[in-house]
């Protein structure tokens, strides 16, 4: 398909993706990487009772409470 014919297809509504090769995208910015955080036993315990309340994962919930308090540092 030519990117003309693409472009055609994308801009009147038509599904691409069939044109697409997925296995390979990304999103920016939200790749993955894995750290390690040493917490208190006491803040798991809370980090957990939270997370049971709310029916998530704790990390999850740490995920959450992070990009809230990074959100708010950036307003």
């Amino acid at each position: 398909m030519k990117a003309k014919d693409f472009d055609k297809a994308f801009d009147s509504g038509e599904d691409i993706t069939t044109f697409l090769d997925l296995s390979r995208s990304r999103r920016p910015e939200q790749e993955q990487k894995r750290v390690n955080v040493d917490f208190p036993v006491w803040m798991i315990h809370s980090l957990d009772r939270e997370a049971k309340r709310l029916g998530v994962p704790r990390q999850s919930l740490i995920k959450v409470l992070i990009a809230q308090h990074l959100e708010k540092a950036h307003a």
